[in-house]
């Protein structure tokens, strides 16, 4: 059977590897294609076994992952009470009734937006385990070929954990929303730059989190010590944030189980005491059940009631932290703990409170701290400072997330990812961005000082983003999943109409600290959309400028250059063809080792690409060899030992299953003789590959390249490229120090491109 013009006959065979952790040796033949375009580098391999979805790990395993959760997820959203109040009545409680009002929406909030949104529709969004902003756009390019980096290829689609397995009913509306994204240009920049932004607010929110979190705990110690001022309470909390940074860099796992225990703790204190305080003081707030409080509310109390629901929406602050944070542990672990403890321990505290409010309403400013039995005040007032530590890592493990897949999808400036767990690849720690979140921290609480104007700057951080990810997963439901459109119009009309809605009261406060995440906002995208385009139009220039076939040969054929017994790694962004760095080496080192290697590192818009479908060859001439190197973005990179290791193993895997041009297929099986040359020529190569390992070694060869606008270019595009982003590329990590290449054994060749 003929696929895009590769037959069968055309499909030899290499060995495989089977191993997560390392090469194992020889577990089995599969196949690969053979193409005869020198410009389609890639190949497909298929898996018997792909990639093992986080849902298929053992029920122990999941429970461990849920319980390691609630010290990590929930910190932010548990902990809203501290704050939730205060903001919903800045001037005090009004009228009786606005109490059942705001409990009712309070209530129906957290079940649209953070139980059904987000741990049962958003959560079912994700990519491969993967979740953020970031994941839900790098679904949507495989699906629709919406990137601007021109370094797609067909056969990427068919690794195994990038397939799309969806219902095949309703494709019209579906087909329709594909083919515009792909042919719309405009729609792919806004796509781009709604996925930044998006980012940058999830950014934001990891830096107005600890800040508001620990500022709400910390000042409850004045109800005991009335003689602290603004000002203590601030760098007491200074304190904390620095403190709490520094622990980051031991890893989520450890993190985790140490938070755990004390944030179950503090849920369940908070279940209890909002039960006590039900049951004291008003059980008839059971009321707010009934929706028509909602609707009584904003008829008593109209600009007011919708001013309030910047308020309101705190109730929410963390539930993109669900979303964010399930690559460090997966689907299932987030549920049961969703459901089993965070969501109804939180429903009962504000029940409480407002049970509370209803005899004390002049409490409302005070109203967690004010409700808390006094026996066991000091008890939840240390519990509370805790919490507020732990509610910080929630968004600072899903800013670690989304931070590395902007990289990996060319979208942010390189930095240094570490993996703090070997059981799971999903958990991270980025000391870049720990110590700008930290500086950021420290900052926006020596400017803001109280909670109240920081609540502001807080809620417009979160309700952009709970926007964002509506309008992502609505073109989720619509281009992939298929759903009926009745389903999505009732979706957007219920939980996108409120969260709108939300976001015209957040914005309402703008002056009042509201610009902050914004300004932010501004800087980040900035910074990303410069990285990205210099990152685009580099690639364009290298693939525009690549080296021809018939170039290389006629480089390989000069007597002049002296070939050295050694193996090349010659590392280059180009997926498609040769880099012209090449023959700037050439020109100006008249010499090249007897087996040379084109390794470009392949980002996919996939989350992990299997081990076995990771590295595809294509020879080039004899002793040279193109090679991919296919990560998904939450993949990590490889030990350098290990990595060159894998890479010879498989070259000579790939030699061996056939490689070679040879004659006709169909004649061999007939012709001794060329079955016969063709061996010769197969252990010749490998024959020249062992010895230059033996005598040479491996040498690493990349480009130092310089980025420039070219003559005639705008002063707009002379600013971005010669002096923004090329000061970007000079005060990031190099891609030696990101791939862990051996400093001794590199060279580098300079080269200039006029883009």
């Amino acid at each position: 059977m003929e696929e895009d013009g590769i037959t069968e006959g055309d499909r030899p065979k290499v060995v495989e590897v089977d191993s997560a952790d390392g090469y194992e040796g020889d577990k089995g033949l599969r196949k690969i294609n053979k193409f005869d375009s020198f410009d389609i580098e890639t190949a497909r391999l298929k898996s018997d076994h792909g990639y093992s979805s986080n849902q298929n790990l053992a029920w122990m395993m999941t429970l461990k992952l849920a319980i390691q959760s609630i010290g990590v997820v929930y910190g932010d959203i548990g902990t809203s009470p501290l704050y939730v109040m205060s903001g919903v009545f800045p001037d005090g409680i009004k009228h009786e009734e606005d109490v059942l009002g705001a409990l009712s929406l309070i209530f129906y909030s957290i079940v649209l937006i953070g139980l059904i949104k987000y741990v049962f529709v958003v959560l079912s969004a994700n990519d491969n385990g993967d979740g953020g902003t970031f994941a839900l756009y790098s679904l949507m390019c495989r699906y629709a070929k919406t990137s601007l980096i021109p370094s797609q290829q067909a056969e990427d689609k068919e690794v195994s954990s990038y397939r799309l397995e969806v219902p095949s009913r309703r494709l019209q509306l579906a087909s329709a929303m594909k083919s515009f994204l792909e042919n719309s240009k405009a729609a792919k920049y806004l796509l781009l730059f709604v996925t930044m932004l998006g980012t940058a607010m999830v950014i934001g929110d990891g830096i107005l989190t600890p800040c508001i979190s620990v500022l709400s705990a910390v000042g409850g110690i004045r109800k005991a010590a009335h003689s602290l001022g603004d000002d203590q309470i601030m760098w007491i909390s200074v304190v904390i944030l620095i403190l709490l940074f520094q622990v980051q860099r031991f890893g989520t796992r450890k993190v985790g189980y140490s938070f755990a225990p004390i944030l179950s703790v503090w849920f369940f204190s908070i279940a209890l005491i909002g039960i006590y305080n039900f049951v004291k003081h008003d059980s008839g707030v059971i009321k707010a059940i009934n929706p028509l409080y909602i609707v009584r509310h904003f008829m008593r109390n109209k600009m007011e009631a919708w001013i309030s629901l910047g308020g309101i929406f705190l109730c929410l602050t963390g539930s993109e932290a669900l979303f964010a944070d399930v690559g460090h542990f997966n689907i299932l672990s987030i549920r049961l703990s969703s459901c089993l403890l965070v969501f109804p321990s939180i429903i009962l505290a504000y029940f409480g409170q407002a049970a509370y409010l209803r005899k004390h309403t002049g409490d409302a400013a005070t109203a967690f701290y004010s409700s808390i039995p006094k026996p066991v005040y000091w008890p939840m007032f240390v519990l509370a400072v805790m919490a507020a530590i732990i509610a910080s890592q929630a968004m600072i493990s899903a800013t670690f997330t989304i931070v590395k897949q902007s990289v990996a999808l060319g979208c942010f400036p390189r930095v240094k990812v570490v993996h703090t767990s070997k059981d799971h690849e999903g958990q991270i720690y980025i000391p870049e961005i720990n110590t700008l979140l930290m500086l950021a921290c420290v900052g926006v609480t020596l400017g803001f000082k109280t909670t109240l104007q920081l609540g502001n700057a807080y809620g417009i951080a979160v309700v952009f983003v709970f926007n964002i990810t509506s309008i992502f997963l609505v073109i989720v439901m619509v281009m992939i999943w298929k759903t009926n459109i009745l389903l999505v119009i009732l979706y957007s009309l219920t939980i996108g109409l409120t969260e709108f809605l939300f976001l015209s009261s957040v914005l309402y406060k703008f002056i009042d600290g509201g610009y902050v995440p914004l300004v932010f906002a501004v800087v980040m995208v900035t910074i990303m959309l410069v990285w990205n385009y210099g990152y685009r139009k580099k690639y364009e220039y290298e693939l525009e400028n690549k080296v021809s076939r018939e170039a290389l040969v006629t480089i390989m054929s000069d007597t002049n250059i002296h070939r050295v017994p050694a193996v090349t790694l010659f590392y280059t962004d180009l997926v498609h063809g040769i880099s012209p760095v090449f023959t700037q080496y050439v020109a100006n080192v008249p010499a090249l080792n007897s087996v040379l290697v084109f390794v470009s590192i392949k980002s996919l818009t996939i989350s992990r690409v299997p081990l076995e479908e990771r590295f595809v060859f294509r020879q080039v001439e004899s002793g040279i060899y193109r090679c991919v190197v296919r990560y998904g973005y939450r993949d990590a990179k490889m030990e350098q030992q290990s990595f060159e290791k894998v890479l010879i193993d498989r070259l000579k895997d790939f030699i061996r299953g056939g490689a070679l041009p040879i004659a006709d297929q169909q004649g061999e099986a007939s012709d001794h003789g060329i079955a016969m040359v063709h061996e010769e020529r197969v252990q010749r190569e490998i024959g020249l590959v062992d010895e230059a390992i033996k005598i040479g070694g491996i040498m690493y060869l990349m480009g130092q390249s310089e980025v420039i606008a070219s003559s005639g270019s705008g002063c707009s595009k002379r600013f971005v490229i010669n002096y923004l982003y090329n000061w970007l590329k000079r005060n990031v990590r190099q891609q030696e120090e990101v791939f862990g290449i051996p400093h001794k054994r590199l060279l580098k060749v300079g080269i200039t491109y006029e883009i």
